[in-house]
């Protein structure tokens, strides 16, 4: 079978194509035939050497960890009736034509929904999920998505209108802003462009919006804390261009609650996830969500996925489709 392989850390340069042998499914594990493997902006960081000490990833290795497809093969301990179902769920070097999963780790696709859709659904799906419920975003709040037409932001954006909040939408350039609009957002701002955290403010009534969800980090998110009203909650998630750096000081003295799910230590189940994963895939079956899929990518182009997304090109999530 073909795989990608990222030979040593480096740019997307070091993506290169090979053959494999087949995967053999092991005890409790499936062999799944890939459809479509998410290609997330962390495996642009993990491929040129970022984050050695948080993901122990060594060279050779072949990346990705999940995506959709339909199972092969079952190892021991494995109801063989999973053989031939269409799944979603992490799996072990998923920029591959096969590979193996947990057969705890993976969610039946509903019927209805197609197999590209789902994948773009495995991590921003929770992720969105999860971002809301850490907000608690009500009804009739401002709420900021920065960075909103990645693969998580679209959803949240989507998400938040479902929940009757009014969305301001965050990105750069017209073609994401227009798919902000598309999916809801009743403001859509150019962050490019000097000063928009005031027009953030501007378009909440002057004292800024109630909920922030910053997919950008960096500048960009240190920037979006400042249009979050006195009071209000500050959610940040991205890492484009690192964490955003929140003065603690600052944030308690506006009374502004701050979460960052990747670093703050949670105690949630394995279940937490599998189920937000479910509900996601529920509401995109029912057509109540829509996942954003900007470019797909036959494998042998995981190269041009890396580098749109290292240059901020791609609008919605990136896929390719082995």
């Amino acid at each position: 079978m073909r795989v990608i392989e990222v030979r040593e850390f480096g740019g997307p340069e070091v993506l290169v194509q090979r053959e494999a042998p087949d995967p053999a499914a092991g005890p409790g594990e499936v062999v799944v035939k890939v459809a479509a493997a998410d290609v997330i902006f962390l495996d642009t960081l993990l491929r040129g050497g970022w984050g050695k000490d948080m993901f122990p990833i060594r060279p050779p290795y072949v990346p990705g960890n999940g995506g959709t497809g339909t199972v092969l093969s079952v190892g021991a301990d494995v109801d063989p009736g999973w053989v031939g179902r269409r799944v979603l769920g992490r799996m072990s070097g998923g920029y591959a034509e096969r590979a193996t999963a947990a057969v705890a780790d993976l969610v039946p696709v509903p019927d209805g929904l197609g197999l590209p859709e789902a994948a773009a659904l495995l991590h921003d799906g929770p992720t969105a999920l999860g971002l809301l419920e850490l907000a608690g975003v009500q009804k009739g709040e401002w709420v900021l998505v920065a960075a909103a037409a990645g693969g998580a932001g679209s959803i949240a954006v989507q998400l938040a209108r479902d929940t009757g909040a009014r969305v301001i939408a965050a990105a750069r350039g017209e073609r994401k802003l227009s798919l902000a609009r598309e999916l809801g957002a009743e403001v859509a701002v150019d962050y490019s462009e000097p000063g928009w955290e005031q027009r953030v403010r501007a378009a909440a009534g002057g004292a800024g919006v109630d909920v922030v969800l910053d997919g950008a980090g960096g500048r960009l998110g240190a920037a979006a804390f400042t249009a979050v009203a006195d009071g209000g909650r500050f959610v940040t998630y991205g890492t484009a261009d690192g964490f955003a750096e929140i003065d603690p000081q600052e944030a308690e003295r506006r009374r502004v609650t701050v979460a960052n799910p990747l670093t703050d230590e949670t105690d949630e189940p394995a279940s937490v996830g599998r189920e937000r994963t479910e509900r996601a895939l529920a509401l995109a079956a029912e057509g109540r969500i829509r996942p954003a899929i900007g470019a797909t990518y036959p494998l042998e182009r995981a190269a041009d996925a890396h580098t749109s997304l290292a240059e901020r090109t791609t609008v919605g999530k990136s896929l390719l489709l082995p």
